[in-house]
């Protein structure tokens, strides 16, 4: 990408699918040394979790490109709730979507939406290290912001890359 954007003159867009339950994960945010732990799991803070490093990731790579001086962005979005076929496995939990969703949740192509946004609208250029909902700049959560954590999972995802390697 930084080849691209260098040759092209066009700005590159890097963007993390995240979710506004990033705002609701483990009290400690992530759970460096309980990542495999399934003692104290809970699924629901496990998402919140991957939400939440999906956030971080956005940020501290926005940061690393910045410092790099490239033309290239990263930024994460909450595309919304979604009716899609998602809980196909689970007949009420799909029944349900399907008959309610289309009265309370976006359909595809409204999910789609901020995506897109973020990806190739003019508004948008030159942001980065940001993070969107319903085509707009949103409000993360504390832990979201956090540079020294944000760092702190890039390392350590180096950490564990670097071991699967070896």
């Amino acid at each position: 990408m930084k080849k691209t954007a260098d040759k092209c003159k066009h700005e590159g867009r890097i963007i993390n699918v995240s979710s506004r339950r990033h705002k609701f994960p483990y009290n400690e945010g992530i759970r460096f040394d309980k990542i495999n732990d399934e003692s104290g799991y809970n699924s629901l803070s496990a998402y919140g979790q991957s939400k939440l490093a999906n956030v971080l990731h956005a940020n501290e790579l926005a940061r690393r490109l910045k410092e790099e001086n490239v033309q290239i962005t990263a930024n994460s979005l909450h595309p919304g709730a979604i009716a899609t076929n998602l809980f196909r496995h689970y007949s009420f939990l799909n029944g349900l979507v399907a008959a309610l969703g289309k009265h309370v949740m976006k359909d595809v192509h409204q999910g789609a939406a901020t995506t897109c946004y973020v990806a190739l609208h003019p508004d948008v250029k030159g942001m980065t290290g940001k993070y969107y909902a319903d085509c707009n700049l949103a409000e993360t959560s504390l832990q979201a912001k956090d540079q020294d954590l944000a760092r702190k999972l890039w390392n350590f995802t180096n950490n564990l890359i670097d071991k699967s390697t070896t």
